[in-house]
């Protein structure tokens, strides 16, 4: 049921529309940012159409087709030769294109159409969810444009992005189109706590640091992410109080050993969060306005300090650092500049 879901009503208001009036087009495009359940909705349309025993024309959720419907088994990241075929779940009228690494295989978009032309086994209908859709090449594209051009009358081919500007127009055009919001910050909390047991304070801070994001909520391990936070909350500290350079340059060594290579760029966001936050009080004492909300008490006292007045130039220096390390940039070299420049 639409009604499981969290956030973006207007689309579920849009979709139970076009159920009632049986006028759900063949072609759907589903946009909106990552993890605001773009992919979850695309499933629960389908689940509509193949449920045995809907609920004032929604999925049941109980029946066998919708539970055989949520079993999706993945192949491994290395074999390569599954990802070139659509994926089926447990039922054979839903399935997946998936990308493989970062792209979408033109074989997976080719055996899409062969499947689409099959009738349906079980259902009315045959459902296809290509997943991050922009990340087809121009052949992938081609193959699925040729497609939408002449769908077939008993499939239904629903393509989910964040990255709608990256699809051919002529796609887009043959799509009706779904916007999805962000979802607001109090439904993800409530969803943390009552279906993910979360506590009130996890909730509270995951739903905050989630941007929209249920998938970025759901995905935030609460313990490591307070540890990364509470040293880039002390570098925030060092170049706000002390100016203690040798300190700072020792968390720089610690955030470039390799073993953390790959939480390196997640630290640079979670600094960059907490100095806004500090600069956000600085100039509004607005408390309520903060993503990292338990930290209230801390980010006032640093927001009072007179260095404070630097933050604004600092998050310049970060981004440009950012940028910079999309070309290639000796991380350690620009993040012990980064933190000498905060400290002086």
């Amino acid at each position: 049921m639409f009604s499981k879901l969290v956030g973006n009503e207007p689309v579920k208001t849009t979709l139970r529309q076009l159920i009632s009036k049986g006028r759900v087009p063949n072609s759907l495009l589903f946009v909106g940012g990552e993890g605001v359940g773009k992919r979850r909705f695309a499933l629960q349309l389908a689940k509509t159409f193949v449920c045995t025993d809907p609920t004032n024309g929604e999925a049941c959720d109980v029946c066998s087709a919708c539970r055989r419907a949520e079993i999706l088994t993945l192949p491994k990241p290395e074999d390569k030769d599954s990802f070139k075929r659509v994926l089926f779940t447990d039922h054979p009228d839903i399935g997946y294109v998936i990308p493989y690494n970062r792209n979408i295989l033109v074989d997976a978009v080719r055996h899409l159409e062969s499947e689409a032309n099959f009738r349906p086994y079980e259902s009315a209908s045959r459902f296809f969810i290509i997943d991050d859709v922009h990340k087809m090449n121009d052949a992938a594209a081609n193959a699925l444009l040729k497609t939408l051009e002449e769908p077939p009358a008993t499939s239904n081919i629903f393509l989910v992005t964040s990255r709608p500007d990256a699809l051919l127009p002529t796609i887009r055009s043959r799509c009706q189109m779904l916007r999805f919001a962000p979802v607001q910050t109090d439904d993800i909390q409530q969803f943390l706590i009552n279906d993910r047991a979360f506590t009130s304070d996890e909730a509270r801070l995951a739903a905050s640091l989630s941007r929209g994001s249920i998938g970025g909520a759901v995905s935030i391990d609460i313990e490591k992410f307070r540890g990364r936070r509470d040293r880039m909350l002390t570098v925030a500290a060092n170049a706000i109080e002390t100016g203690d350079v040798a300190a700072l340059l020792r968390i720089s060594e610690e955030m470039n050993d390799a073993k953390n290579k790959e939480t390196f760029e997640e630290s640079i966001d979670i600094l960059s969060s907490i100095l806004h936050d500090i600069w956000t009080v600085r100039i509004s004492r607005d408390v309520s306005r903060l993503v990292n909300t338990d930290l209230a008490d801390r980010v006032g006292e640093l927001a009072g300090n007179p260095s404070a007045s630097n933050i604004p130039a600092w998050l310049s220096a970060i981004d440009t650092m950012r940028q910079n390390l999309i070309v290639n940039i000796n991380r350690k070299v620009a993040t012990d500049a980064l933190f000498a420049g905060m400290a002086t």
